[in-house]
This record gives structure tokens, C-alpha cells and sequence, in this order.
């Protein structure tokens, strides 16, 4: 009888975990779609022209994806031995391994060895939560049956190194072996793949950046398992042993140029794409991270004079202020600047391909992220004479060409009502004749008036359209630059001058790949706008303004410069734009609420010396770069009156008697 009992008992025991099992098989729906059709999120990376790494843009998960031909067989050995050494004989739960451990946990009365597979394990953190139940633990079980019947063995290996925590807000093998050790999957280590496929046990306890000598001996243990079977040598053993990696404490998204970033993701929805977090995309920008930098520092350089400045005024204006009370002087009037508004942008453009070499919205980032090179508007003021000029000299004028330097008063109507404009120079004086040259060099603008009514505003406006530029005014302000532009604009418009008269469009993305496919690639895009005669004739000018004009503080020795200075009214806006032989460069600077700046800082005085510390920056980092302007084929170099004026087919130099013309007619 008591035989009968035991053996009833004995049976029971053995059958009651199968029914259980069946019992959870066939009243549980088993969703194994998510591991069989994988498709994680996946972290795009951004690179700047030289394949160096600006940015990881993920959403909540930082993860880049490795095929499993893409992982080393020494991972696999690693993580095998460590975790499940009969991996490739089990059908997804070792049982052997499973009463090994209940029986060595009896003994010591508390949990000392698990015996999860790494089946069950990809399971536990993809398919279940991490609750301490029967249940979960029965479900675990069933699921890893039905994925080993699903996936080959390698399949389950590669969505294991891909799925799997390794600290540090790293997901997956090849996300961690760039995070902790800036390497390929296939520069590796022995040692330092020991490391990685011995994180996942305990990811923040052994995580080296936390724990170095822990991890140490966690991959010491690998090392040590994998020569007990004989999968290493002694002679690689005891190497492996000694090995100590160099170990980064990286942040996560590494972003080095964030307005880039920002730009590239605003670009990227342009483009119809909204998985720019999430696709695993690797995008190629035209930006080269050098001169990102070297405008960044140059900004901030140019910002930091300017608050130097404005304090200085300050203080004598102070004084004056004490001694205007002391005189009861009245006329004296003290200028409130708030220089907490005050902001500004650079962008640097390949003049020939128009590829944005570097992009700076802001003084400082982390104050604000507005990116005011791209989305600000500002009138661009003097900076846009230029275009003018170009238009005039495209019809035959030249650089001695003689216009009326004189004020004048224009009649015109604004709602019904009688206005009268009187327009003066920045100087508060009027030369009566200057020659073209001159005009631009200085900034004369009166002489820019009087000589888009000698044009005709129709016909300007006409020659104009060549530049593409949105929304001009249909008035005599167009003289003073009274649109408005983002400086990445002007710099596009400026490729009209530094690129010898061929407008060429900016491009930021220069190809994109998913999946070792490449999904984009940028299409150049330009037109010609002028001769490249003619427009050689404009950046002699340009050079001038940068020699001796409103640009001197833009001058950089050891590199031809050519550029424009603009100052809108009352001080608003500052700018200067300009090129050297190869590399173009805007600066834009003012109040971000459209305030008057300090009324001494002017485009010349602010942004010129930004523009000039890039170009410094510029021959420091790329001293082979191209140093002078060519001089293109039909230019014919004149000297008149001491001084060096240029001339080409269309404007042809003057005629002895009309050079000496009393009345002082425009001279073709």
C-alpha cells in the first residue's frame, strides 16, 4: 500500500510540471513576431566631410545594428562560454542545467546559480517583464521553445548581441564597442570583447566606465572559462589576462556640433523622412568639423569684444552724462543698450560647390538654440550694395566710372499722405563725384541711390532676378539692403561674386545610407550670373573694402579677402560678407528683439573682426589653402592716376579725353 502511495506520489511529481506546462501552452496566445520579424530602433549616426562622427540621434534607445557576419567569431566563443556552453545543443532550455542549479540552491538554501540559456535570456528582456514568478518563468520556457523552432541558432545569437543592455545607455554588442572602446566590432580585443559579453549579467555593476577593476575580473572570468575548454591557448590566455583597455566615458549622442544636428533633422522632414531617430541611418554632411569649431571660437571672439566695447562706452558715456548735468546740457541723451539680447551667426560655404563647411546659430548653444543662420530674417543693409554694383558693372560700368555723390530729397506717397526721404551717407557728408570703386569701397549711400536711378529701378529690378532673390522692394530702399535675408541666404547670393559669377546652391547633406544602401545624394545645382570678368572686377573692389575701406577689421595677413560690410539704420543689424580665393564666409550680428545696438557697433566693427579670426583659423588648420584670387582670361589691368583700376570687353577703360571730362559723365 505505501508503495502504491509513493509510486502515485512519484508519478504525480513528475507529470504535474509537464501539465502545468501544457497548461500555460495551450491557454496562452505565444506572440513571438517582434524577435522573428526583428526591426529595433536603430541609432543614426552623423559624420562631417572627413568621416569624423558629429552626432548618435536616437530616441530612447541608443542601438546601432550588427548582422551577425559583422560579429567576430570570438564574441560568439566569448559569450558562450560564459553563458550557455551548450548553446548549439539545446532546444532553447537546458534541463540538465536547470536541476544542476535547483539541486546546488537546495544545498546552499538561497539562489546561487540561474540556468537560463541564452535563449531564454533574449526572451526575458525582449518578449516578458522581469517579474519573479512561476508563471513568468513557465511562459519564459514556452517562448524560448517556440523561438528555437522559429530562428537558427544564429539568428537567435544575432538579435541576442543586439537587444541585449550593456550599460551606459548602450544597447547592443556594436553600440557598446563604439561607446566604451571608439572601435569596430572587428578591432577588438580578446579582452575587451571578455568585457562586453560579460556586461549583460550585471550591466551597471560590471560597466567599466563605473567599475573598471570589477569588469576586470568579470572578463577575466570569460577569459579564464574559455581556456578551461580549451578555446584559447595559454600563450593568449595569459595575454588576454594582462590586457587593460582604454576605456571612454562618452555621452550618448557624442554631439559635437549641434546646430548641425538640429539643421540635419529639419532637413531630413523636408525630405518626407520622420525616422531620423529611429531608421539607423548613416548621414554624410558636407561640414568639416575643424572649421565648425574654428567659427564657433570665432563668434564667441568677435561677441566677447563687443561686450568689451559696449562696457567702455558705458562708462564715458556716464561721464559725459555727469558733466551734460554739471552744464545742464539737454542735448545729451544716454543710449540704453540691453546687451543680454545681443546675438549672432557664421556660415561658411565652399564658394565652388556651395557645401557648408560650417554653421553657428547662436553665441552659445545651450542659451539658446535658435538657429539664427538658417531661420533668422534681418536686413542685410550695405552687404547687399554689392548685387548693385555687379548689376552696373554687368552693363558696362567699371570700377573708375564716375557717379553723383550729392543728397537729394525724393516725393513719394504712403497711404494717401505726402513723404518726403532724405537719405545721408554714414559719414553725414556728401563727396559730390566719386568714382564707382570709391563708392563701394566707402559705402557712399547717396552715390548707390543716385546710381540705381542712373540703371533705372525697372531695369535694376530686371537684372536682378539673375540672383534669385525673394521679395525685393519695388523702391529706392532697395539701395540700402531693406530686405530681409538669413545669412545662409546671403551666403548663397554671395557664391554670385566668390565663385566668378556662378551662383551655386548651399548643400549641407551630402549623401545618406541605410542598410549599406545609399537612399540620397545631394545634386549640385548653379547658374551664371555674371562674366567671370565682370565678376573679378567686383572682388578687386571687394578687396579694396577689405584693404582699406568699411572691411579693414576683416583683414587677415597671409590670405587676398575680399568683402562688404552692412549696417542697417540705427544700428540694428551688423554684417559682413565675404570670400577668399576657395572659402566664403557670413557673420551676422544684433539684438534678437530688433533693438538698436550700441550706435558705434557697425558690420566693419562687430562681425569684421569674427570674419577675419576664421580666416586666421582657417590658415592654421589648412595652411595649403588656396591664398590668392586667378585672374581670369580679357581682364586688362590700367593704371590712373597712381592707382591700379581693371577692365574687360564689355567695361572698357576710359578714353584719355573723357577721363578728364569736366561734367562728369558716367565713363564706360
Amino acid at each position: 500500500m505505501i508503495k502504491k502511495i509513493f509510486l502515485s506520489l512519484f508519478i504525480l511529481g513528475v507529470l504535474t510540471p509537464f501539465g502545468i506546462i501544457g497548461y500555460y501552452y495551450f491557454n496562452y496566445e505565444y506572440d513571438i513576431s517582434s524577435l522573428v520579424d526583428y526591426k529595433p530602433e536603430v541609432t543614426s549616426r552623423i559624420y562631417d566631410k572627413n568621416g569624423e562622427k558629429i552626432a548618435n540621434v536616437f530616441n530612447k534607445k541608443h542601438r546601432y545594428y550588427a548582422r551577425f557576419d559583422e560579429i567576430p567569431p570570438r564574441v560568439i566563443e566569448a559569450l558562450v562560454a560564459i553563458e550557455d556552453t551548450s548553446f548549439f545543443e539545446h532546444s532553447g532550455v537546458n534541463f540538465d542545467a536547470i536541476f544542476r542549479a535547483i539541486i546546488k540552491d537546495v544545498k546552499a538554501r538561497k539562489m546561487v546559480e540561474g540556468a537560463s540559456t541564452i535563449t531564454q535570456q533574449l526572451v526575458k528582456n525582449k518578449l516578458l517583464t522581469r517579474e519573479k514568478k512561476l508563471s513568468r518563468k513557465i511562459k519564459e520556457l514556452i517562448f524560448s521553445y517556440k523561438i528555437e523552432q522559429a530562428l537558427t541558432k544564429q539568428e537567435i545569437l544575432e538579435r541576442y548581441l543586439n537587444e541585449i543592455y550593456y550599460g551606459h545607455g548602450y544597447y547592443g554588442i556594436k553600440t557598446a564597442a563604439d561607446g566604451y572602446f571608439h572601435k569596430k566590432l572587428s578591432d577588438l580585443s580578446l579582452k575587451e570583447m571578455a568585457i562586453l559579453v560579460g556586461l549583460p549579467k550585471a550591466p551597471s555593476t560590471y560597466a567599466p566606465t563605473k567599475n573598471y577593476e570589477i569588469s576586470m575580473g568579470r572578463a577575466n572570468r570569460v577569459i579564464a572559462r574559455m581556456h578551461t575548454l580549451g578555446w584559447i591557448d595559454d600563450a593568449t590566455f595569459e595575454k588576454a589576462l594582462i590586457t587593460r583597455p582604454k576605456v571612454y566615458d562618452d555621452t550618448l549622442t557624442q554631439n559635437k556640433a549641434p546646430f548641425i544636428v538640429d539643421e540635419v533633422a529639419r532637413r531630413f522632414r523636408e525630405m518626407g523622412r520622420n525616422d531620423l531617430k529611429t531608421g539607423g541611418y548613416e548621414i554624410y554632411t558636407t561640414v568639416d568639423l575643424r572649421l565648425q569649431k574654428a567659427a564657433r571660437e570665432s563668434l564667441t571672439y568677435a561677441y566677447d569684444l563687443s561686450l568689451k566695447r559696449i562696457q567702455k562706452y558705458k562708462e564715458k558715456d556716464l561721464q559725459k552724462e555727469q558733466e551734460a548735468l554739471v552744464n545742464n546740457d539737454e542735448s545729451f541723451q544716454l543710449q540704453d543698450v540691453n546687451v543680454s539680447q545681443l546675438n549672432g551667426a557664421i556660415v561658411s560655404l565652399d564658394s565652388a560647390t556651395g557645401d557648408i563647411l560650417a554653421l553657428v546659430g547662436s553665441v552659445d548653444y545651450k542659451k539658446s538654440s535658435y538657429n539664427r543662420a538658417t531661420q533668422g530674417r534681418r536686413q542685410p543693409g550695405s552687404a547687399f550694395k554689392p548685387f548693385i554694383y555687379q548689376v552696373a558693372i554687368d552693363l558696362g560700368y567699371s570700377g573708375a566710372t564716375k557717379l553723383v555723390d550729392i543728397a537729394k530729397t525724393y516725393n513719394y506717397e504712403k497711404d494717401g499722405e505726402d513723404m518726403k526721404w532724405r537719405p545721408k551717407n554714414y559719414e553725414k557728408n556728401y563727396k559730390g563725384l566719386v568714382t564707382l570703386r570709391e563708392a563701394l569701397v566707402h559705402s557712399r549711400n547717396l552715390a548707390t541711390i543716385n546710381l540705381v536711378n542712373d540703371i533705372g529701378l525697372s531695369q535694376l529690378l530686371r537684372e536682378l532676378r539673375k540672383f534669385n532673390i525673394k521679395k525685393l522692394p519695388n523702391d529706392l530702399s532697395i539701395a540700402l539692403g531693406t530686405m530681409s535675408l538669413s545669412p545662409l541666404q546671403l551666403a548663397k547670393y554671395y557664391t554670385s561674386f566668390s565663385n566668378n559669377g556662378v551662383q551655386v546652391e548651399p548643400h549641407l547633406i551630402d549623401s545618406i545610407d541605410k542598410s549599406g544602401s545609399t537612399v540620397y545624394e545631394k545634386e549640385y545645382t548653379s547658374h551664371q550670373t555674371s562674366l567671370a570678368t565682370q565678376a573679378y572686377i567686383m572682388t578687386t573692389i571687394l578687396q579694396d573694402v577689405v584693404k582699406r575701406g568699411t572691411g579693414r577689421r576683416a583683414r587677415a595677413r597671409g590670405i587676398e579677402l575680399a568683402g562688404k560690410t552692412g549696417t542697417t539704420n540705427k544700428n540694428i543689424d551688423a554684417w559682413f560678407a565675404g570670400y577668399s580665393p576657395t572659402i566664403e564666409c557670413v557673420v551676422w550680428f544684433g539684438n534678437d528683439n530688433n533693438t538698436p545696438m550700441y550706435h558705434k557697433e557697425t558690420g566693419g566693427r562687430v562681425a569684421g573682426p569674427a570674419f577675419k579670426k576664421y580666416f586666421e583659423n582657417v590658415l592654421n588648420l589648412y595652411p595649403q589653402v588656396k591664398r590668392k584670387f586667378d585672374v581670369p582670361e580679357g581682364i586688362i589691368e590700367v593704371e590712373i592716376d597712381g592707382k591700379k583700376e581693371y577692365f574687360s570687353d564689355i567695361s572698357k577703360p576710359p578714353r584719355a579725353e573723357d577721363e578728364a571730362d569736366p561734367e562728369g559723365e558716367l565713363l564706360f
